[in-house]
């Protein structure tokens, strides 16, 4: 099931976690109609929370693309020429490339998504 959030670019982010919860409680009570289901454009799927660490995700058609995020675990990287465990997460893009080049959807990747997850070092 993928439930569909409206015109996210003019909610506040108090707004969208009050319609996530509303349409969660509404799936949960099997309640959820299919016009609430239809329509999307883009989607995240959080398989982190499963402890997937790493997948692509697939697109929901007609949906232009996917963002997957994946469980953060400490890994090695280097600080200050120093081996350091830091938390990472693996993130995935996954777009249709009849809509999105691949140019695009790279720098739409590391510029604006891999920013919200960067930790401090």
């Amino acid at each position: 099931m993928v439930p569909v959030l409206r015109n996210c670019e003019s909610k506040s982010f108090a707004d969208i976690e009050k319609n996530l919860a509303e349409l969660a409680e509404k799936g949960k009570n099997g309640k959820i109609t299919m016009q609430e289901m239809s329509g999307g454009t883009f989607s995240i799927s959080n398989g982190g929370v499963f402890g997937s660490l790493m997948g692509t995700p697939i697109i929901n058609m007609p949906q232009s693309a996917i963002l997957g995020m994946h469980a953060i675990v400490n890994r090695p990287v280097v600080r200050l020429d120093k081996i350091v465990a830091r938390p990472m997460m693996y993130i995935v893009l996954t777009y249709d490339h009849r809509l999105i080049d691949g140019r695009e959807g790279g720098i739409i990747l590391i510029k604006h998504f891999s920013s919200l997850f960067e930790a401090s070092s």
